[in-house]
């Protein structure tokens, strides 16, 4: 069978009321068997139905078939009912003088060509099952209109088609990586740091996290590679944060009291009065020094803080904590995707996000806000998402420019090595019996459930065809 319904791109919403349901029953033919006859009474073999034609021009080129006892080659239009060939003007386009076949849903008339030929048409019938499993699938309310029948496949067909569709995902996320890659001019460095700070967002937060790091060059950051307060300050100021009501502070000292304290620090208090802000949160004051004065250096301009959102998001996920751990994470590694480069397994790359942002983080979930005492540090399974959505699509990338396939290898291996993923797409698939054994495999079902399932892509989709077809 041709693989390449998988990517036909057409509008599935309307399938069923529209001429590429003709067109799906003859690509794949499944009309029935022996059920195609000219007008005339001639019975029509199909030797080849033709490539399909996306563009201007009769649907299907290159078509082989035989009209009675002669062989005929050329090409195939496909009409809801025959009256709209001359409605669309082919009547009298020259492009249309080719069609040796026209297939309608219903015959109302003849058709003749420029020429003023006539040309043979037969009645192209939908079978009821296939329509009806088309209603089904493309016009069900439910998430997973084909749920009732994953269980009874065959697990063989199911995760060949996963190893697919986890390829196919790796693929998409390498055309977004290349086009970072043209807007940095080749720098892997730069578009890494994008990517990573993206998957900080942790899905709700992405697009912000992403705008933050495309606001914020990432040359600054090494730049002040050596200190944190300066790379928090640089992030934190960036992301809107730093702005007045940033913190509730309570003090009635002035901005313009601060001056160089006793360790010469910029921005520290010169003296403590009674009712000044609380020691714990001076830290809030150094950030914003430190922002004023690289923000005016390099021109930054920042983003709203409205931006990163906070509803519905456990403390622990807070923006203002995952900056923070971003930071110690961009500080303590330098040039990160040569590091990662260097590693070659799960127990390698795992360490790498094992840092620990500062002390202020330990208590703190945003700013001016208490919390109970922890190492800050990212969880084990935000270190995985980590890995699954930053590091194995950047390998791969890198692998697939360069061909360096090696790299591609220990993408697939990291996934694979990783435990599958936990989210109401995976637990949908999982309910329906269809059980990922590790990342590998839960990527494949969000790709499944993205690029397939949410836009009814159903005919396109190696389960969704089997449903169509009717095939056990």
């Amino acid at each position: 069978m041709n693989n390449s319904f998988y990517f036909w791109n057409i509008n599935l919403i309307t399938m069923p009321d529209k001429e590429e349901l003709l067109h799906y029953i003859w690509k794949f033919r499944l009309y029935p068997a022996d059920s195609l006859e000219t007008t005339d009474g001639q019975r029509v073999e199909v030797i080849d139905p033709g490539m399909h034609n996306l563009h201007a021009g009769p649907d299907f080129f290159n078509a082989k078939i035989r009209i009675g006892d002669k062989m005929w080659a050329g090409d195939v239009e496909i009409h809801r009912a025959s009256d709209e060939w001359e409605r669309h003007g082919h009547h009298i386009d020259k492009a249309y003088n080719s069609v040796i076949l026209h297939l309608s849903g219903r015959v109302n008339r003849t058709v003749v060509n420029e020429r003023g030929q006539q040309i043979p048409q037969c009645e192209l019938k939908i079978p009821e099952d296939i329509r009806k499993n088309a209603d089904y699938l493309l016009y069900s309310n439910v998430s997973l209109p084909c749920k009732d029948y994953l269980s009874s496949l065959p697990a063989t067909f199911v995760y060949s088609f996963l190893d697919k569709l986890a390829i196919e995902r790796l693929e998409r996320k390498t055309k977004d990586i290349y086009a970072h890659l043209d807007r940095f001019c080749q720098s892997w460095d730069d578009v890494f740091y994008v990517l990573l700070s993206r998957n900080f967002g942790f899905g709700i937060n992405g697009d912000a996290f992403e705008r933050l790091a495309l606001s914020l060059p990432f040359k600054y950051v090494r730049r002040h590679g050596d200190s944190l307060l300066q790379v928090e300050a640089l992030l934190f100021g960036q992301a809107g944060l730093l702005e007045t009501g940033g913190l509730r502070e309570r003090e009635t000292g002035r901005p313009e009291d601060r001056g160089v304290g006793e360790s010469g620090r910029r921005g520290e208090w010169a003296t403590r009065r009674p009712g000044d802000l609380r020691t714990e949160d001076d830290y809030f004051l150094q950030l914003q020094d430190e922002y004023r004065f690289l923000k005016t250096k390099y021109s930054l301009i920042p983003l709203d803080s409205y931006l990163f959102k906070r509803m519905r998001i456990r403390p622990h996920s807070f923006p203002e904590l995952r900056i923070a751990q971003l930071a110690a994470l961009l500080q303590s590694s330098g040039r990160f995707f040569s590091h990662l480069l260097e590693r070659k397994n799960v127990n390698e790359w795992m360490p790498l996000f094992e840092v620990s942002p500062s002390i202020y983080w330990h208590t703190h979930y945003s700013f001016g806000k208490r919390s109970s005492e922890s190492t800050g540090q990212l969880g084990y399974a935000s270190r995985q998402i980590l890995l699954i959505n930053t590091v194995a699509p950047i390998l791969f990338s890198y692998g697939q420019k360069t061909g360096s396939t090696h790299y591609c290898d220990r993408a697939i291996l990291l996934l694979e090595s990783l435990k599958p993923e936990k989210n109401s797409i995976v637990s949908g698939f999982w309910e329906a019996g269809i059980i990922p054994r590790n990342a590998l495999e839960s990527q494949a079902l969000i790709q499944l459930r993205s690029a397939y399932c949410d836009l009814r892509k159903c005919p396109f989709c190696r389960i969704g065809y089997r449903v169509l077809s009717c095939k056990k």
